[in-house]
């Protein structure tokens, strides 16, 4: 019985700890913010893949972050190197086996090791693409900083995108224009 239930109780330690909840690969953090003491909304996968062409030999990893920002979501890929800079960078992902999208709007933030989705009609095409994934291929292409790759494992997708844009939901998808 003992046994039992220590392995019940290490079991349930996996999924739940210092304030995160596990949702496949995504861990969704829940812990309070420590101003607002409100729940911090977010999740974040990591890959174990991410390379960089100007260094073919440099293998690191990339996380991928959904999250809430002043009160808009947004999606943001983080690289441990530069990945080039906002005027000359162009994104790129494909979902499982489906086609990809080419020259996402998006930006690259202060540092160059950052990429983040936050017009309104992108990230909610990422984000109906991401739901029921399985991987997630991201390439950036920069003219100063080469070709950078990362590869997501994205299952459980759903819980953590609704977890994460809780507090600031994703605008409805807009409906298409009707010609009369």
């Amino acid at each position: 019985m003992r046994v039992a239930l220590s392995v019940i109780a290490v079991a349930l330690a996996g999924c739940v700890s210092n304030g995160t909840v596990r949702s496949g690969s995504w861990q969704i953090d829940q812990r309070p913010d420590l101003i607002t003491g409100q729940p911090v909304a977010g999740a974040v996968t990591i890959a174990a893949q991410a390379s960089n062409s100007t260094d073919p030999l440099r293998f690191s990893v990339a996380s991928l972050q959904l999250t809430c920002f002043e009160n808009r979501p947004i999606a943001k890929i983080n690289f441990n190197f530069r990945i080039g800079s906002d005027r000359n960078t162009s994104l790129g992902y494909r979902v499982n086996d489906k086609p990809g999208r080419d020259a996402v709007e998006s930006r690259v933030l202060l540092g160059y090791r950052v990429i983040v989705i936050e017009d309104p009609a992108a990230l909610q095409q990422f984000v109906t693409d991401l739901r029921g994934a399985n991987q997630l291929v991201v390439r950036i292409r920069s003219l100063n900083a080469g070709t950078s790759t990362s590869v997501f494992r994205v299952d459980g997708s759903d819980q953590a995108i609704e977890e994460a844009y809780r507090d600031c939901p994703l605008s409805p998808a807009q409906e298409p224009r009707r010609t009369t």
